[in-house]
């Protein structure tokens, strides 16, 4: 069939997650240059973000945003601006000392603060009905039908269920797994 391809600039820990012949979701941001127009892409919405805020820094092009997410995760990079860590920043290729001090300065109210580090506080920072939003988005993404969504996400409910009263976040690749094979069941 016909089709097109378009060039994507993502960061290695993002194109570690994709695997050939599988269709994947990445939150994109595009560029656009007088003399061209670049699309980088990113894991989730949050790194996507992170890079947009942080080329609103004097001197920091989508290049060396996307440096910054190559080292750092979207969270290490708010806790590093958050407490004024340098060293995290100087880690960053292109980034020197007094680059680092004038990004903490500039950065530190843009940023905010750190979402959480383990999974538990993700789960906390992001509600116990983000896994089925995610969940339901990713199935109506793979053209399901709302309803046949909805039903697929209630069937996956106690899993999720069972993960937070654990008190970690519910595994969103595993509930789409499970869910996926609820559907085809019922076909």
């Amino acid at each position: 069939m016909g089709g097109f391809g378009v060039a994507v600039q993502c960061t290695p820990d993002t194109l570690s997650g994709l695997r050939l012949g599988e269709q994947a979701r990445l939150a994109t941001s595009l560029v656009v240059r007088e003399d061209s127009l670049t699309l980088y892409g990113f894991a989730d919405d949050d790194e996507r973000q992170v890079f947009e805020l942080l080329q609103t820094a004097s001197g920091v092009g989508p290049r060396l945003a996307q440096a910054m997410l190559a080292v750092h995760r979207p969270d290490a990079l708010r806790l590093a601006v958050s407490t004024g860590d340098e060293k995290a920043l100087t880690a960053v290729p292109g980034i020197g000392k007094k680059g680092a001090q004038k990004l903490l300065l500039e950065l530190r109210d843009r940023l905010g603060e750190p979402l959480g580090t383990g999974a538990a506080a993700r789960a906390k920072t992001s509600g116990p009905a983000a896994w089925s939003e995610q969940l339901h988005t990713a199935l109506i993404g793979l053209g399901y039908a709302p309803r046949e969504a909805d039903e697929a996400v209630a069937a996956v409910g106690p899993q999720a269920e069972e993960a937070l009263a654990a008190g970690t976040a519910p595994p969103v690749p595993q509930l789409l797994r499970a869910a996926l094979q609820s559907l085809n069941r019922t076909r």
